[in-house]
């Protein structure tokens, strides 16, 4: 089977570092599907606007080469050191880097225009997805509570393991360089480090909206200490 992206996404994460690492989990941070020329069709969407939320299905285009196989993986809600199975897990490495997002439907630009000022509309603003900029997307499914929502469930090994945001210190200086900073909070709020660092004196740096944010980590706190 061939598959060629209809669209690609637009986020003000340019990095894998700082990526949500399940959708929903920030809810307030906004993206756009920019469709590619062949699909910019009012008609295609047409029905879209009545739904809350949509399925996403997308390429883990910065992950492991498609065809590699791993049979296990070590999930960041485990700590990083425990192996489940890779079909137990969502990791995004995977035998096809293929990604499947619920993300809430914002609204629907029918007027959008590129930065050169050309139509690319509709373009599609969800919030609280977890693919980075540039993230190709290959289909769109609303979502149906009848049929995808099953309260209740077991969750596996995510039932057992207990998870709470940082606590996010932004000096007040520095606030006022970031556009959307109660966005950057909430991202930087769920731990963006791999889980088996724990370094206080490390310091690390992600991509937020076209800045360098550099930060660092002491029991529950993380502090940020610049902003370029």
């Amino acid at each position: 089977m061939e598959i060629k992206p209809i669209a690609y996404f637009r986020s003000p994460l340019s990095g894998k570092f700082g990526i949500p690492r399940q959708a929903g989990l920030a809810p307030d941070l906004r993206g756009s599907i920019v469709f590619e020329p062949g699909f910019r069709s009012a008609e295609a969407i047409r029905g879209l606007e009545g739904f809350d939320y949509i399925w996403l299905i997308w390429e883990f285009s910065t992950g492991k080469a498609a065809g590699t196989f791993q049979a296990t993986v070590r999930p960041p809600r485990l700590g990083g050191n425990r192996r489940v199975g890779v079909f137990a897990s969502r990791s995004p490495f995977r035998p096809n880097p293929l990604g499947l997002s619920s993300v809430r439907l914002e609204s629907i630009d029918y007027e959008a225009k590129g930065p050169d000022g050309k139509p690319i509309g509709p373009v599609i603003n969800v919030l609280g997805a977890d693919l980075m900029d540039g993230t190709p997307i290959y289909d769109i499914k609303p979502y149906v509570e009848y049929a995808d929502s099953h309260p209740g469930v077991h969750s596996g090994f995510v039932d057992g393991t207990s998870w709470e945001p940082l606590e996010v210190v932004i000096p007040e200086g520095l606030e006022s360089q970031v556009s959307d900073i109660d966005t950057l909070r909430e991202v930087l709020s769920l731990d963006p480090r791999p889980h088996y660092q724990d370094d206080p004196s490390k310091e690390y740096g992600m991509s937020f909206a076209g800045k360098e944010v550099r930060f660092k980590v002491e029991g529950h706190v993380l502090t940020v200490i610049s902003v370029k």
